[in-house]
């Protein structure tokens, strides 16, 4: 297939199709009329050889194909945004920029703060984006990472990818206040019979700590299952379960959270969060600009751990 003969456009309709899943609703999105992009859907539909959308009552789903591309047309559609708005000079003080992070709602508790506050000081204009990032984006960083300028992630789970390191943090034990078992110190036998909140469960996603258990033997009784690590406090509190937290979000949690903190009977190795991106952004001077932000950030926001 010729590249050059495709129609950039069509990238444009896709995302929104898929996004969207109506054509009266994309094309509004768009500003385009229904008929334009019922042609522009039908132009795809005749490329890719499947419906792409099929209506389902009163209303469309996506087909098993156009569940696989929406992510990648998302990146795609971003990656080609960078490409035409890319500037041979980068002014901080003049910029307009949005610059976009994917990090766990703990990265966002740690840092948030501080990044946006240092941001708003030498960039006035620019805009902060942070989403949350998935096991699935994760996976797939090499091109996640083609669309969003970093993702923050503790070391461990990317390689053959440029990063640095920003701070170091450790894993505690949190359980209620009052947890009926358990009274001044946590046993490995508590690791293995107590209910758990586990965060990122499942067959290719989990903390760092939730593989050290499991290599040294300790399989743990998930009763709750989060992809938010703010969750765990109200989902441990007031019960049986217990769960694994990193200390410097532990610390930022209100006095009145009913829980407390534990150290773990098993060395369960400590975390450094990190910063990635890709390789094709080394030299780009925004790109330059908002790693050194984010490393002045994070030594702002963090201190050694006694």
């Amino acid at each position: 297939m010729n590249v050059a003969n495709l129609d950039l456009n069509l990238l444009v309709s896709l995302d929104a199709l898929l996004g969207q899943r109506s054509v009266t609703r994309a094309a509004r999105q768009l500003g385009l009329s229904q008929p334009a992009l019922s042609a522009s859907l039908a132009r795809l539909r005749r490329h890719f050889g499947d419906d792409l959308l099929t209506r389902v009552g009163n209303e469309y789903r996506l087909t098993p194909l156009a569940g696989q591309l929406q992510l990648q047309a998302r990146l795609a559609l971003e990656s080609v945004h960078r490409v035409f708005t890319a500037q041979a000079s980068f002014d901080p003080a003049e910029s307009t920029r949005e610059f976009s992070l994917l990090l766990s709602d703990y990265g966002v508790t740690v840092l948030g703060d501080t990044l946006a506050a240092l941001l708003d000081e030498v960039a006035p204009h620019a805009r902060l984006r942070l989403a949350p990032h998935t096991p699935d984006l994760v996976d797939r960083a090499d091109q996640t990472l083609l669309a969003v300028d970093l993702m923050l992630l503790p070391m461990g789970f990317l390689t053959d990818l440029p990063h640095a390191e920003l701070y170091a943090d450790e894993w505690v034990v949190v359980l209620s206040a009052d947890h009926p078992d358990v009274g001044d110190e946590v046993s490995v036998e508590h690791l293995r019979t107590l209910p758990w909140v586990a965060v990122y469960h499942g067959p290719t996603s989990s903390t760092p700590a939730a593989r050290v258990l499991r290599q040294r033997g300790i399989e743990p009784q998930v009763q709750v299952v989060t992809e938010n690590f703010l969750t765990v406090p109200g989902l441990v509190a007031g019960s049986r379960r217990i769960s694994l937290l990193q200390r410097r979000l532990v610390d930022l949690l209100p006095l009145d959270s009913g829980v407390r903190t534990l150290p773990c009977p098993l060395d369960v190795g400590g975390l450094v969060e990190a910063m990635w991106w890709h390789p094709v952004y080394e030299r780009d001077p925004d790109h330059v600009f908002l790693r050194d932000l984010v490393l002045r950030a994070a030594k702002q926001a963090t201190t050694p751990l006694s």
